[in-house]
């Protein structure tokens, strides 16, 4: 099958290189510090099976290191650092469109998961399978890309946009700055379907930097939009703690605001960010970007649990 146009961080990244780690993660406690516990959600956890006959996978997919990606994997880091709940975005680079893994994994996992699925905007039954997965597997968001036709506003995927708004869901928006016109037709189109910009619209540094933040602050104007702070990283181009990305996610902030971002860690980090830790992720946030106690609070747990986890906490 063709591979979506804007299916592209898997290239940017594999150009990016496996850099170094950053130093060993600060223990747990010193995160936030002894006295100040508060709700962390992860919003962006990509999982992978090791029994590849229950799910198989697409040819030549995009893996992890041995013994990263699975859920005890997470687990183990969540746990370290202290944070409660996780969305498993469903892994296209891995499974396509078959979310059996992702709803499984969901499904099983109330206790802290709850699943982000991967639709066909291009299959007329999507649309049906999305109403199951929500209904059957503890899915409570739908990522969305363009379809075949290279276009985000497309039949097939307001058809998808038409689903979730009826059923509550999130949706999640996998594109670059170019689609920003396309975003918010859509959006206009369905008031009451709350959105999130997937990685920012992959802010990065270099030449498309400016035009990218400048596609953020127009998409903020949108008051069902939500930013997701999960670039910083993968779009800086010198390691931790990625100075050179501060600036533009406090930029982010500024347009949204706090209570419209959340955050998320890539995980897992060995592959989709290997220049920093599950850890030092979460602590660019915590004690890197100079956030004031509020902020935090928003953008690493009260904005994902208005969105996901209502039911959880």
């Amino acid at each position: 099958m063709q591979e979506h146009s804007n299916w592209t961080r898997r290239e940017l990244l594999q150009a990016a290189g496996a850099g170094v780690l950053a130093a060993a993660a600060r223990p747990t406690e010193t995160l936030f510090g002894a006295d100040d516990t508060p709700l962390v959600i992860d919003c962006h956890a990509h999982i992978y099976s090791e029994d590849e006959t229950k799910y198989p996978t697409i040819k030549d997919p995009y893996r992890p290191p041995a013994g990263t990606g699975t859920v005890a994997h997470l687990q183990r880091e969540m746990r370290a650092a202290g944070v409660k709940f996780v969305t498993a975005i469903q892994t296209s680079t891995f499974y396509k469109f078959d979310n059996r893994f992702t709803a499984d994994s969901s499904r099983d996992n109330k206790s802290f998961m709850v699943g982000v699925c991967t639709l066909d905007p291009d299959d007329s039954s999507s649309p049906k399978k999305l109403e199951e997965l929500v209904t059957s597997c503890n899915v409570r968001g739908m990522r969305s890309i363009p379809a075949l036709s290279g276009k985000l506003d497309d039949p097939g995927v307001d058809a998808l946009w038409t689903t979730a708004e009826r059923l509550g869901i999130v949706i999640n928006v996998l594109v670059s700055a170019d689609k920003q016109a396309e975003i918010e037709t859509l959006v206009k189109r369905h008031p009451k379907l709350r959105i999130v910009i997937d990685h920012c619209l992959n802010i990065k540094a270099g030449p498309t930097l400016e035009p990218t933040l400048k596609a953020m602050r127009a998409l903020a104007a949108l008051p069902t939009a939500h930013a997701k702070l999960s670039f910083i990283p993968t779009g800086s181009a010198e390691e931790y703690p990625f100075r050179d990305m501060h600036g533009p996610c406090l930029d982010v902030v500024k347009a949204f605001g706090p209570e419209r971002c959340v955050w998320g860690s890539d995980f897992p980090c060995e592959l989709w960010c290997p220049k920093v830790t599950y850890a030092n992720h979460l602590r660019i946030f915590t004690h890197e970007l100079g956030l004031d106690p509020k902020a935090q609070r928003a953008i690493l747990g009260e904005t994902a649990q208005r969105l996901w986890f209502a039911k959880n906490v």
